[in-house]
Formats: structure tokens, C-alpha cells, sequence
């Protein structure tokens, strides 16, 4: 096997995304669509120019036409159909968040190693050139000891009936866009946090439609995350260390001429880095080949996964209780 096959498991608006970096990788091909509405799939089918429309998930899976499935369905759902999948013998990249309990995480684990699949987040940020930078800066000492992470996450919800906000979909905030600072804190920390405090707003169908956490890590460093439904989109993130500070101020999204990263050092002026452009979702469908066809471990390894799940949890746990909640 050269070329892998891949089927999208629902016709769900993020596909416009990995669509194109399928298409774009050298190593991969788009074959087919699964919804549970057929005539919704053929029209979806037809066009995005994608060849085979199925009816319903199961039969897409059992067809022995794909390789790698990519789901984007609604996040309490991800478990169920990432283990259906491998069970199938399908690799799976599967959004984030990876699920909604470490539960949940243990079970897909299981099933990726039982079926000998690949199973992956699809955190498309991770992968980008100014990601993997900023690791390499930290791993390299070249902030020095690090102190502090923030990150920041919004963007306005109008319509009063969103996916987004269904508590039984495993709606909020911090489930949605939260989830990608807390991911970035842990990257750059190297793991998860000690104990963590959350704080949340509710909105009417009691979901976090604003979550702000604090994450306390080892020798006092400390992470800072936010996330909102209300406020206008942003998105920003900050790395400071003893000999300088690096500022993001597009460090989740897609293609962005105005993306820059900007580093303080301890003494003189401030310099803009430069970053190599990359199209953001190319990343994982490559490092999804290089998993597949290679033999090579995944970039975003499962106990990074398993973390964020764990780190969610424990936030969540903490906003409900209004305590500090300490990660066993």
C-alpha cells in the first residue's frame, strides 16, 4: 500500500479544511462520504468531486474502500465510531476533543492497539511550522526556564440553537475552543499540570459558554487558559521565560498573512521571527501517512491526548466545585 484511501465520516462544515490538504498530500487520496442521510451525502459527494456517497457510517466502514477515516462528528460521538472504525480495521484521525473522559480515551486506545490502527487528535496547530518552533525553542533553552503560558480562544455563537451549546453533544467552551490552549500549554510545559483551578459562566442551556482556567505545573510555573462563545473572535498565546518572552498572535488558525511571532528578548528590542506559511492541515494528514505507511509514531503522541482529556476533566470538575482540583 502506496496511496491511502480516505472517507469522511459525516458531511460536518470542518471537511472544507481537510479536503484540501488531502487532496494536497502526495501519499493520499480522497475516496468517499458517509452520512446518515444518503441523498445528503450524494449531493455533498457531488460537490466536493468526492467518488463514493454512502447512506449511513456502518456502510462505509465495512465497504473495505477506505484506509483512514476522518470524523468530525459531534464530540460524543467520537469514542463510539473511533473504535467501530479500527474494529473495521480503518486508521482514524479523529477531532478534537478526542472525547469526553479518560474513559472514553482508555476504551480508544485499546481498540487502536487490539486492531493494530493508527488513532490520532487531529490538532491541526501542532503540526504547523511556528508550533514545532516554539518547541524547539523551549526544548533549546532559549527562553530560559520557563515561567508562564497563556492562551486565549473566542469567538461569537448568535444562533440560540448551535451544536455547540447541547450539553448532551458534549457542548462548551473549553470542550471546543479551550481545548487548544489548554493543548498548547501542555506542549510547551511538557505535560500535565499539578492542580488546576477553573472558573465558567453558563449560559442558558448550562453549558460553558466562557470557561477561564489556571494551570499550576512543577517549580511554581504556571499556565493561563481562556475561552468564549460571547466575545469577538481572538486568538492569542504567550511563552515567558527568564531570558525572553514569545508572543502569538494567530496561533490556532488557518492560513494568515497577518499570522506573526514576535520574540522580547530580556535585553533590546523586540524582533518578529520568521515562520515558514504551511497549509495548517496538511500537517496531520502527512503525519497520519508517515504513522500509517512508515511505521513512525505519531507527532501527537496518545498520552498527549489522554492528558488533554484528563486536564478538561479536571477543570471542569474544578469550575462545578469551585475548588482546586489535584491531577492524581
Amino acid at each position: 500500500m502506496s496511496i491511502i484511501r480516505w472517507g469522511l465520516l459525516s458531511t460536518a462544515n470542518i471537511n472544507k479544511r481537510l479536503i484540501p490538504a488531502i487532496r494536497m498530500s502526495q501519499r493520499g487520496e480522497l475516496v468517499a462520504v458517509a452520512s446518515r442521510d444518503e441523498k445528503k451525502a450524494k449531493a455533498y459527494a457531488r460537490d466536493w468531486e468526492i467518488p463514493t456517497a454512502f447512506g449511513s457510517y456502518e456502510a462505509m466502514l465495512t465497504s473495505g474502500s477506505i484506509d483512514a477515516v476522518y470524523i468530525s462528528l459531534p464530540n460524543h460521538l467520537h469514542a463510539e465510531w473511533s473504535i467501530r472504525a479500527m474494529t473495521e480495521g480503518v486508521h482514524v484521525l479523529c477531532e478534537k476533543p478526542f472525547a469526553l473522559s479518560v474513559d472514553e480515551v482508555d476504551r480508544m486506545i485499546t481498540a487502536s492497539e487490539l486492531n493494530k490502527r493508527v488513532l490520532a487528535e487531529a490538532f491541526m496547530y501542532r503540526h504547523h511550522p511556528q508550533t514545532r518552533l516554539a518547541g524547539d525553542w523551549v526544548q533549546r533553552g532559549k527562553l530560559g526556564d520557563i515561567c508562564f503560558v497563556r492562551g486565549m480562544f473566542n469567538f461569537t455563537i448568535q444562533k440560540q440553537h448551535h451544536i455547540r451549546l447541547v450539553p448532551e453533544y458534549g457542548g462548551g467552551s473549553l470542550w471546543d475552543i479551550g481545548i487548544y490552549p489548554l493543548s498548547f500549554a501542555q506542549f510547551i510545559m511538557g505535560g500535565p499540570p499539578t492542580w488546576v483551578s477553573g472558573s465558567q459562566w453558563l449560559g442558558e442551556t448550562r453549558v460553558d459558554e466562557t470557561f477561564a482556567g489556571l494551570l499550576h505545573y512543577a517549580d511554581d510555573r504556571v499556565a493561563m487558559i481562556g475561552s468564549s462563545f460571547r466575545a469577538p473572535f481572538f486568538t492569542s498565546a504567550e511563552i515567558i521565560g527568564t531570558e525572553g518572552r514569545l508572543a502569538f498572535n494567530r496561533p490556532f488558525v488557518i492560513l494568515d498573512e497577518t499570522r506573526k511571532l514576535i520574540f522580547q528578548p530580556r535585553d533590546g528590542e523586540p524582533r518578529e521571527i520568521p515562520v515558514p506559511e504551511k497549509e495548517l492541515y496538511l500537517g496531520q494528514i502527512e503525519d497520519m501517512h508517515a504513522a500509517i505507511l512508515d511505521d513512525e509514531p505519531n507527532y501527537l503522541s496518545l498520552d498527549e491526548t489522554r492528558n488533554h482529556i484528563r486536564t478538561a476533566e479536571a477543570l471542569y470538575r474544578s469550575a462545578q466545585s469551585e475548588q482546586v482540583v489535584h491531577l492524581d
